[in-house]
């Protein structure tokens, strides 16, 4: 009759047991004639029953506009003056007799109020222009008809890839929980990305940690939509076609040697490899065949057995075949590259970060100390391949010169993310991973739910890694664990850390880590801590163990190394090594940072 839904709060109702018909109780009592009502005095108001007659004539299309709301309505139930030709919909009909006991103000009743208004919303803070409900004791508190009316329990549902957002029902809570408002980390809108008012109503899953504006849970943009009907679970939505992005990278990456490079050169059969001389001084081998592998003492990178292979062109561990190896390896040259690593394009061109010239492919950044050099878009150093314009001694590592325009992550499906360069204006933007401001690197972003991703976040983060501390895999989590009750520790730094940032976790252990220790996988017993801005992935790019020969001490060796605490203080400048790249003496506690070693260096002369 009045074509809106019926909650529980409305106690008692009217249901035809032979089909889906059914009434409001207030409505079902409504009187056929309304004498002397204050919208319309002096004349009588007749309850319509035009919708019943259209029922039995589909063909009939009947829309009509009520007098009072200017609403629009097609075959509703109305109130109807012969007279003067007025309608009135049920609601403004009924509008001083529609009051409610709602379970967000306990102790006074709310009352519908008369016509449309624009006001913020108690409920949701959103301003909404349209009906409201008032307390009539407490008149400043004041909710939209919408926000009224919402289910006591919902499922929230991202537009992906057939998969909800949450899998448990999520609850309204008429305020922000009081224990978590205490909590050392506030959480964020697993939504949206924003921060609440602890005075607004939310969505919630005690088991998870979950929270989500309401809003944000009943929002109807692309990114967001509420499951309120049976007939809706499962529906799914993506914003993208397949067909139009047939290259689209999805991630993140399943695990530690899988890597960017590995997706966009793999499989190509008509490219030219680099081998002799091009990348390398000696004569390369190929690693094909696990007999191939039998033939020569090498085993592949594995962290659980303390095992290190690094490949010298993009520095990511080498853990499946095909790879290659110097020939020299005897003479001790322990050059090593992934098979892709040796199908890399010799040139560059049109590349966004320098697009006057085009960038040239470099086995070694020249004048540079073992190669090491600071990339300007990831700002890491690294000594691995790069490309460069040699003019403008301009030089990107490999992985940031292959960097897509657009991804896919499983941690935000079925949408698509695009993107965009560090800028001032998204200093208040926040990465979903590291919960650090966009302004200073390069990231990815989702137009439609504004959300943003920071590329290394995004591609440096498999899926599934293995770490010594644990004999089962660690997955990456991009929410609380489920029924996890006590407080996040990391297991590598012992820190706490909040879980609205990604972590990996192990189920069966219930052990954690941060993204940020968790790569120690990547090259064993570094130094590490957990402020994401100077962690492990400082030098995930550079490779250690070179030898330098070196002068003004008595030993002539020093190995290029990360600095840990045990290592002291710079012989030259005092400060702290820990954190940093050194040279060590291989003899004795001698040691010195990188850039301090241009008093110590004798040549480049590798040794081991």
């Amino acid at each position: 009759m009045c074509k809106e839904q019926i909650y529980s709060f409305h106690l008692c109702y009217y249901e035809c047991k032979s089909c889906d018909y059914s009434l409001h109780k207030f409505c079902a009592e409504l009187p056929e004639i309304q004498n002397n009502h204050p919208l319309h005095p002096g004349h009588n108001l007749t309850l319509s029953k035009r919708y019943q007659r259209l029922k039995f004539n589909l063909d009939q299309y009947d829309e009509w506009m009520c007098h009072i709301c200017n609403s629009k309505w097609e075959s509703f139930f109305n109130y109807y003056c012969k007279t003067c030709n007025l309608s009135m919909d049920i609601i403004c009909a009924t509008i001083s007799q529609q009051k409610i006991n709602h379970p967000s103000h306990p102790n006074h009743q709310l009352e519908r109020m008369f016509g449309r208004i624009v006001s913020a919303c108690d409920a949701c803070g959103e301003k909404h222009d349209g009906h409201f409900f008032q307390c009539i004791i407490c008149p400043r508190y004041r909710i939209h008809v919408d926000c009224a009316l919402l289910p006591a329990k919902l499922l929230i549902q991202h537009r992906t890839n057939e998969t909800f957002s949450h899998s448990h029902p999520l609850t309204l809570s008429y305020s922000f929980p009081f224990p978590e408002k205490k909590a050392r980390f506030h959480p964020r809108c697993r939504a949206c990305g924003d921060a609440f008012n602890e005075h607004l109503w939310i969505y919630k899953c005690d088991k998870c940690l979950y929270y989500v504006h309401v809003y944000c849970a009943t929002s109807k943009r692309d990114a967001f939509v509420s499951i309120l009907q049976k007939t809706s679970l499962g529906k799914t939505f993506k914003n993208y076609k397949d067909e139009e992005h047939p290259n689209l990278l999805h991630c993140p990456f399943s695990d530690e040697g899988d890597n960017l490079l590995k997706h966009l050169f793999f499989n190509q059969k008509d490219v030219i490899v680099k081998h002799d001389g091009e990348i390398h001084q000696h004569p390369l081998n190929l690693f094909d065949t696990q007999t191939s592998l039998a033939n020569e003492v090498v085993s592949l990178h594995d962290p659980m057995k303390k095992i290190q292979l690094l490949c010298d062109g993009c520095v990511k561990p080498i853990t499946t075949l095909p790879f290659y190896k110097c020939s020299q390896s005897n003479q001790h040259c322990d050059f090593i590259l992934h098979e892709w690593c040796a199908k890399l394009p010799p040139e560059v061109k049109d590349y966004v970060g320098h697009p006057n010239h085009k960038l040239v492919f470099l086995p070694k950044v020249p004048r540079k100390l073992l190669g090491v050099f600071f990339c300007p878009i990831c700002d890491l150093p690294s000594n691995g391949f790069a490309y460069g314009c040699m003019m403008c001694e301009y030089y990107v590592c490999i992985n940031c010169a292959f960097i897509p325009q657009e991804i896919t992550h499983e941690a935000h499906p079925g949408h698509l993310l695009s993107k965009t360069n560090p800028s001032a204006k998204l200093r208040k933007k926040f990465c979903r991973a590291c919960i650090y401001s966009m302004n200073i690197k390069p990231g990815f972003h989702c137009p439609s739910c504004d959300i943003y991703i920071h590329v290394g976040c995004a591609l440096l983060l498999p899926r599934v890694i293995r770490h010594k501390y644990d004999k089962h895999p660690l997955s990456l989590r991009y929410e609380p664990a489920e029924n996890h009750i006590s407080e996040y520790f990391c297991d590598i730094c012992e820190d706490e850390f909040t879980p609205w940032e990604w972590f990996y976790h192990c189920t069966a252990c219930d052990q954690s880590m941060h993204t940020a220790c968790a790569p120690l996988i990547l090259q064993c017993e570094q130094a590490t801590y957990s402020d994401n801005l100077e962690c492990i992935f400082k030098f995930l790019n550079v490779k250690f163990g070179r030898t330098l020969k070196i002068k003004g001490h008595s030993h002539r060796l020093a190995a290029f190394v990360q600095g840990i605490e045990c290592h002291g203080n710079c012989i030259k400048c005092r400060k702290r090594l820990q954190y940093k790249m050194i040279f060590k003496c291989l003899e004795c506690e001698f040691a010195f940072h990188y850039d301090c070693a241009e008093s110590y260096v004798d040549s480049e002369a590798e040794a081991s």
